[in-house]
Protein backbone atom coordinates (compact mmCIF):
# COMPACT_ATOMS: atom_id res chain seq x y z
CA UNK A 1 0.00 0.00 0.00
CA UNK A 2 1.26 3.47 -0.83
CA UNK A 3 -0.64 5.36 1.88
CA UNK A 4 -2.85 4.47 4.83
CA UNK A 5 -4.49 6.13 7.80
CA UNK A 6 -4.03 4.64 11.27
CA UNK A 7 -6.25 5.67 14.18
CA UNK A 8 -5.96 5.04 17.92
CA UNK A 9 -9.44 5.76 19.28
CA UNK A 10 -9.62 5.77 23.06
CA UNK A 11 -12.16 7.08 25.54
CA UNK A 12 -10.00 10.10 26.36
CA UNK A 13 -8.37 10.93 23.04
CA UNK A 14 -8.35 10.00 19.36
CA UNK A 15 -5.02 10.11 17.49
CA UNK A 16 -4.67 9.67 13.76
CA UNK A 17 -1.62 9.12 11.57
CA UNK A 18 -1.41 9.54 7.81
CA UNK A 19 1.42 7.44 6.37
CA UNK A 20 2.37 7.89 2.74
CA UNK A 21 4.88 5.08 2.36
CA UNK A 22 8.39 4.13 3.42
CA UNK A 23 10.68 7.11 3.82
CA UNK A 24 7.87 9.60 4.24
CA UNK A 25 7.27 11.66 7.35
CA UNK A 26 3.88 10.74 8.81
CA UNK A 27 1.37 13.43 9.76
CA UNK A 28 -0.31 13.09 13.14
CA UNK A 29 -3.43 14.77 14.53
CA UNK A 30 -5.59 14.36 17.62
CA UNK A 31 -9.02 15.25 18.97
CA UNK A 32 -11.12 14.21 21.95
CA UNK A 33 -12.01 10.53 22.21
CA UNK A 34 -15.32 8.67 22.28
CA UNK A 35 -17.13 6.66 24.97
CA UNK A 36 -16.42 3.25 23.38
CA UNK A 37 -18.16 1.28 20.65
CA UNK A 38 -20.29 -0.63 23.14
CA UNK A 39 -21.88 2.60 24.42
CA UNK A 40 -25.41 3.47 23.24
CA UNK A 41 -24.09 6.19 20.91
CA UNK A 42 -20.75 4.49 20.41
CA UNK A 43 -20.71 4.28 16.61
CA UNK A 44 -21.86 7.86 16.05
CA UNK A 45 -19.37 9.23 18.57
CA UNK A 46 -16.53 7.14 17.15
CA UNK A 47 -17.39 8.21 13.60
CA UNK A 48 -17.29 11.88 14.57
CA UNK A 49 -13.99 11.49 16.43
CA UNK A 50 -12.29 9.67 13.55
CA UNK A 51 -13.47 12.27 11.03
CA UNK A 52 -12.32 15.05 13.31
CA UNK A 53 -8.83 13.60 13.55
CA UNK A 54 -8.40 12.37 9.96
CA UNK A 55 -9.94 15.00 7.69
CA UNK A 56 -7.50 17.80 8.66
CA UNK A 57 -4.58 15.48 7.84
CA UNK A 58 -5.99 14.78 4.37
CA UNK A 59 -6.46 18.48 3.71
CA UNK A 60 -2.98 19.33 4.91
CA UNK A 61 -1.46 16.74 2.60
CA UNK A 62 -2.92 18.19 -0.53
CA UNK A 63 -5.94 15.95 -0.94
CA UNK A 64 -4.05 12.64 -0.82
CA UNK A 65 -6.32 9.58 -1.19
CA UNK A 66 -5.18 6.77 1.16
CA UNK A 67 -5.92 3.18 0.28
CA UNK A 68 -7.19 2.20 3.72
CA UNK A 69 -8.03 3.41 7.20
CA UNK A 70 -7.64 1.14 10.23
CA UNK A 71 -9.07 2.11 13.61
CA UNK A 72 -8.15 0.54 16.92
CA UNK A 73 -11.19 1.43 19.02
CA UNK A 74 -11.99 1.06 22.70
CA UNK A 75 -14.89 -1.36 23.16
CA UNK A 76 -14.54 -3.02 19.75
CA UNK A 77 -13.71 -6.43 21.20
CA UNK A 78 -17.16 -6.73 22.78
CA UNK A 79 -19.09 -5.06 19.94
CA UNK A 80 -18.43 -6.78 16.59
CA UNK A 81 -21.63 -5.47 15.00
CA UNK A 82 -20.74 -1.92 16.02
CA UNK A 83 -17.25 -2.43 14.59
CA UNK A 84 -18.70 -3.38 11.23
CA UNK A 85 -21.12 -0.44 11.34
CA UNK A 86 -18.26 1.95 12.06
CA UNK A 87 -16.21 0.53 9.19
CA UNK A 88 -19.14 0.99 6.82
CA UNK A 89 -19.72 4.53 8.02
CA UNK A 90 -16.08 5.45 7.49
CA UNK A 91 -16.33 4.32 3.87
CA UNK A 92 -19.06 6.93 3.47
CA UNK A 93 -16.96 9.60 5.17
CA UNK A 94 -13.40 9.10 3.94
CA UNK A 95 -11.87 8.69 0.47
CA UNK A 96 -10.45 5.21 1.12
CA UNK A 97 -10.97 1.85 -0.58
CA UNK A 98 -11.08 -0.10 2.67
CA UNK A 99 -12.09 0.67 6.24
CA UNK A 100 -11.08 -1.64 9.06
CA UNK A 101 -11.85 -1.69 12.79
CA UNK A 102 -10.38 -3.73 15.61
CA UNK A 103 -9.91 -3.42 19.36
CA UNK A 104 -7.44 -0.86 20.65
CA UNK A 105 -5.94 -3.74 22.63
CA UNK A 106 -5.16 -5.51 19.35
CA UNK A 107 -3.45 -2.47 17.83
CA UNK A 108 -1.52 -1.91 21.08
CA UNK A 109 -0.39 -5.55 20.95
CA UNK A 110 0.67 -5.29 17.30
CA UNK A 111 2.59 -2.10 17.98
CA UNK A 112 4.39 -3.42 21.05
CA UNK A 113 5.46 -6.72 19.46
CA UNK A 114 5.83 -5.60 15.86
CA UNK A 115 3.00 -7.85 14.67
CA UNK A 116 4.38 -11.01 16.27
CA UNK A 117 2.55 -13.49 18.46
CA UNK A 118 3.04 -13.04 22.19
CA UNK A 119 1.71 -11.26 25.26
CA UNK A 120 1.45 -7.57 26.09
CA UNK A 121 0.83 -6.58 29.69
CA UNK A 122 -0.53 -3.02 29.80
CA UNK A 123 -0.34 -1.40 33.23
CA UNK A 124 -1.54 2.04 34.18
CA UNK A 125 -4.54 3.11 36.23
CA UNK A 126 -5.93 -0.29 35.22
CA UNK A 127 -4.23 -3.51 34.15
CA UNK A 128 -4.87 -6.01 31.37
CA UNK A 129 -2.91 -8.64 29.50
CA UNK A 130 -3.58 -9.47 25.85
CA UNK A 131 -2.20 -12.61 24.28
CA UNK A 132 -2.34 -13.38 20.56
CA UNK A 133 -1.03 -16.74 19.44
CA UNK A 134 0.74 -17.74 16.26
CA UNK A 135 -2.53 -19.32 15.11
CA UNK A 136 -4.54 -16.16 15.85
CA UNK A 137 -5.90 -17.34 19.19
CA UNK A 138 -6.83 -14.40 21.40
CA UNK A 139 -6.79 -14.17 25.17
CA UNK A 140 -7.68 -11.18 27.31
CA UNK A 141 -6.95 -11.47 31.03
CA UNK A 142 -8.24 -9.00 33.64
CA UNK A 143 -9.03 -5.42 32.69
CA UNK A 144 -12.22 -5.80 34.74
CA UNK A 145 -12.03 -2.38 36.35
CA UNK A 146 -11.03 -1.29 39.86
CA UNK A 147 -14.02 -2.84 41.61
CA UNK A 148 -13.79 -6.34 40.17
CA UNK A 149 -10.25 -6.61 38.85
CA UNK A 150 -7.28 -4.60 37.56
CA UNK A 151 -5.10 -6.49 40.01
CA UNK A 152 -1.66 -4.95 40.45
CA UNK A 153 -2.72 -1.73 38.70
CA UNK A 154 -1.96 1.82 39.69
CA UNK A 155 -5.43 2.14 41.17
CA UNK A 156 -4.89 -0.99 43.25
CA UNK A 157 -1.43 0.06 44.44
CA UNK A 158 -2.64 3.55 45.30
CA UNK A 159 -5.73 2.27 47.09
CA UNK A 160 -3.68 -0.20 49.14
CA UNK A 161 -1.28 2.57 50.05
CA UNK A 162 -4.07 4.89 51.16
CA UNK A 163 -5.72 2.11 53.17
CA UNK A 164 -2.41 1.47 54.90
CA UNK A 165 -2.06 5.19 55.62
CA UNK A 166 -5.51 5.31 57.22
CA UNK A 167 -4.84 2.16 59.26
CA UNK A 168 -1.69 3.82 60.60
CA UNK A 169 -3.67 6.99 61.32
CA UNK A 170 -6.24 4.96 63.27
CA UNK A 171 -3.63 2.94 65.16
CA UNK A 172 -4.93 -0.28 63.55
CA UNK A 173 -1.87 -0.88 61.43
CA UNK A 174 1.89 -0.51 61.50
CA UNK A 175 3.60 2.84 61.32
CA UNK A 176 4.38 3.70 57.70
CA UNK A 177 5.76 6.62 55.71
CA UNK A 178 2.63 6.32 53.58
CA UNK A 179 0.64 8.32 56.14
CA UNK A 180 2.93 11.34 55.80
CA UNK A 181 2.88 10.95 52.01
CA UNK A 182 -0.93 10.84 51.95
CA UNK A 183 -1.17 13.99 54.08
CA UNK A 184 1.32 15.75 51.82
CA UNK A 185 -0.61 14.84 48.67
CA UNK A 186 -4.23 14.92 49.83
CA UNK A 187 -4.34 16.85 53.12
CA UNK A 188 -6.30 15.94 56.26
CA UNK A 189 -6.67 12.12 56.46
CA UNK A 190 -10.08 12.58 58.09
CA UNK A 191 -11.27 13.96 54.73
CA UNK A 192 -9.45 11.46 52.56
CA UNK A 193 -12.53 9.46 51.40
CA UNK A 194 -14.24 12.63 50.15
CA UNK A 195 -11.00 13.89 48.58
CA UNK A 196 -10.42 10.68 46.63
CA UNK A 197 -13.96 10.70 45.24
CA UNK A 198 -14.41 14.40 44.55
CA UNK A 199 -13.58 14.38 40.81
CA UNK A 200 -15.87 11.44 40.02
CA UNK A 201 -12.97 9.12 39.15
CA UNK A 202 -11.65 7.67 42.42
CA UNK A 203 -9.61 5.00 40.60
CA UNK A 204 -7.61 7.67 38.78
CA UNK A 205 -7.14 9.69 41.97
CA UNK A 206 -6.02 6.62 43.90
CA UNK A 207 -3.60 5.73 41.10
CA UNK A 208 -1.94 9.13 41.53
CA UNK A 209 -0.72 7.85 44.91
CA UNK A 210 1.04 4.81 43.40
CA UNK A 211 4.31 6.72 42.79
CA UNK A 212 4.35 7.67 46.48
CA UNK A 213 4.01 4.00 47.40
CA UNK A 214 6.91 3.12 45.10
CA UNK A 215 9.09 5.91 46.56
CA UNK A 216 8.35 4.70 50.08
CA UNK A 217 9.23 1.15 49.03
CA UNK A 218 12.52 2.36 47.53
CA UNK A 219 13.27 4.08 50.85
CA UNK A 220 12.79 0.81 52.73
CA UNK A 221 9.28 1.23 54.13
CA UNK A 222 8.14 -2.31 54.92
CA UNK A 223 4.42 -1.66 54.37
CA UNK A 224 4.96 -0.01 50.99
CA UNK A 225 7.40 -2.72 49.92
CA UNK A 226 4.84 -5.42 50.68
CA UNK A 227 2.18 -3.59 48.63
CA UNK A 228 4.43 -3.25 45.59
CA UNK A 229 5.64 -6.86 45.79
CA UNK A 230 2.04 -8.09 45.93
CA UNK A 231 1.18 -5.93 42.91
CA UNK A 232 4.12 -7.38 40.97
CA UNK A 233 2.95 -10.89 41.79
CA UNK A 234 -0.59 -10.07 40.66
CA UNK A 235 0.64 -8.57 37.38
CA UNK A 236 2.85 -11.56 36.68
CA UNK A 237 -0.09 -13.89 37.31
CA UNK A 238 -2.18 -11.90 34.81
CA UNK A 239 0.49 -11.97 32.09
CA UNK A 240 1.29 -15.65 32.58
CA UNK A 241 -2.39 -16.58 32.45
CA UNK A 242 -2.59 -14.93 29.03
CA UNK A 243 0.57 -16.76 27.91
CA UNK A 244 -0.91 -20.07 28.99
CA UNK A 245 -4.00 -19.58 26.81
CA UNK A 246 -2.31 -18.96 23.46
CA UNK A 247 -0.16 -20.99 21.10
CA UNK A 248 3.47 -20.17 20.35
CA UNK A 249 5.29 -20.74 17.09
CA UNK A 250 7.62 -23.20 18.75
CA UNK A 251 9.87 -20.80 20.67
CA UNK A 252 9.39 -18.76 23.83
CA UNK A 253 6.54 -16.25 23.63
CA UNK A 254 7.66 -12.60 23.57
CA UNK A 255 6.19 -10.67 26.50
CA UNK A 256 6.27 -6.88 26.62
CA UNK A 257 5.20 -4.67 29.52
CA UNK A 258 3.80 -1.27 28.57
CA UNK A 259 1.99 1.61 30.22
CA UNK A 260 2.59 4.45 32.62
CA UNK A 261 3.02 2.22 35.68
CA UNK A 262 6.39 1.06 34.35
CA UNK A 263 7.55 4.53 35.40
CA UNK A 264 7.44 3.40 39.04
CA UNK A 265 10.85 1.91 38.38
CA UNK A 266 12.68 -1.06 39.92
CA UNK A 267 10.47 -1.17 43.02
CA UNK A 268 7.81 -2.70 40.74
CA UNK A 269 9.61 -3.78 37.59
CA UNK A 270 12.35 -5.80 39.30
CA UNK A 271 10.02 -8.18 41.20
CA UNK A 272 7.71 -8.32 38.19
CA UNK A 273 10.55 -9.35 35.88
CA UNK A 274 11.74 -11.90 38.43
CA UNK A 275 8.28 -13.43 38.72
CA UNK A 276 7.88 -13.63 34.94
CA UNK A 277 11.30 -15.09 34.16
CA UNK A 278 11.20 -17.46 37.11
CA UNK A 279 7.78 -18.89 36.27
CA UNK A 280 9.01 -21.85 34.27
CA UNK A 281 6.70 -20.95 31.39
CA UNK A 282 8.23 -20.37 27.93
CA UNK A 283 8.10 -16.56 27.89
CA UNK A 284 10.80 -14.08 26.95
CA UNK A 285 10.70 -10.51 28.24
CA UNK A 286 11.21 -7.99 25.46
CA UNK A 287 11.10 -4.22 25.10
CA UNK A 288 8.06 -2.63 23.50
CA UNK A 289 8.72 -1.79 19.85
CA UNK A 290 5.98 0.77 19.28
CA UNK A 291 2.63 2.22 20.33
CA UNK A 292 -0.99 1.60 19.23
CA UNK A 293 -0.65 3.96 16.25
CA UNK A 294 2.32 1.92 15.03
CA UNK A 295 0.21 -1.19 15.47
CA UNK A 296 -2.73 0.25 13.54
CA UNK A 297 -0.47 1.28 10.66
CA UNK A 298 1.12 -2.18 10.61
CA UNK A 299 -2.24 -3.98 10.52
CA UNK A 300 -3.48 -1.66 7.78
CA UNK A 301 -0.66 -2.70 5.44
CA UNK A 302 0.10 -6.28 6.54
CA UNK A 303 -2.53 -9.02 6.54
CA UNK A 304 -0.08 -11.82 7.34
CA UNK A 305 0.14 -11.17 11.09
CA UNK A 306 -1.69 -13.40 13.58
CA UNK A 307 -3.95 -10.42 14.34
CA UNK A 308 -5.64 -10.60 10.93
CA UNK A 309 -8.72 -12.55 11.99
CA UNK A 310 -9.37 -10.03 14.77
CA UNK A 311 -9.82 -7.16 12.31
CA UNK A 312 -13.19 -6.31 10.71
CA UNK A 313 -12.55 -5.09 7.14
CA UNK A 314 -15.08 -3.59 4.74
CA UNK A 315 -14.13 -2.97 1.09
CA UNK A 316 -15.67 -0.31 -1.08
CA UNK A 317 -17.98 -1.57 -3.84
CA UNK A 318 -19.28 0.02 -7.02
CA UNK A 319 -22.52 0.74 -5.21
CA UNK A 320 -20.66 2.92 -2.69
CA UNK A 321 -18.56 5.52 -4.51
CA UNK A 322 -16.03 7.39 -2.38
CA UNK A 323 -16.79 10.83 -1.01
CA UNK A 324 -14.86 13.77 -2.46
CA UNK A 325 -11.29 14.01 -1.29
CA UNK A 326 -11.03 16.88 1.22
CA UNK A 327 -9.75 19.93 -0.60
CA UNK A 328 -6.46 21.53 0.23
CA UNK A 329 -7.07 24.72 2.21
CA UNK A 330 -6.20 27.91 0.35
CA UNK A 331 -2.80 29.42 1.07
CA UNK A 332 -2.82 32.35 3.45
CA UNK A 333 -1.95 35.70 1.98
Amino acid sequence: MTSVVAVDLGKTGCRALLWCGAGSSPSVGSVAGAPGLAAPDGVAAARAAVRGAVEPLLREQGGVRPEAVLVGAAGAASAPAASRSLAGALLEDLPVDEAAVTSDAVTAHAGALGGRAGVVLAIGTGSVAVGIGADGTYARVDGWGPLLGDDGSGARIGTAGLRAALRAHDGRGPVTALLEAAVRLFGDPERLPATVGRDGNPARTAASFAPEVARAADAGDAVASAIVREAAADLAETALAAAGRIASDGGPLPLAVTGGLTGLGPALTAPLAAALTGSGLPVRLTSSLGDPLDGARLLAVDRSTPHARLVVRVRRTAAHPPPPTPATPPARA
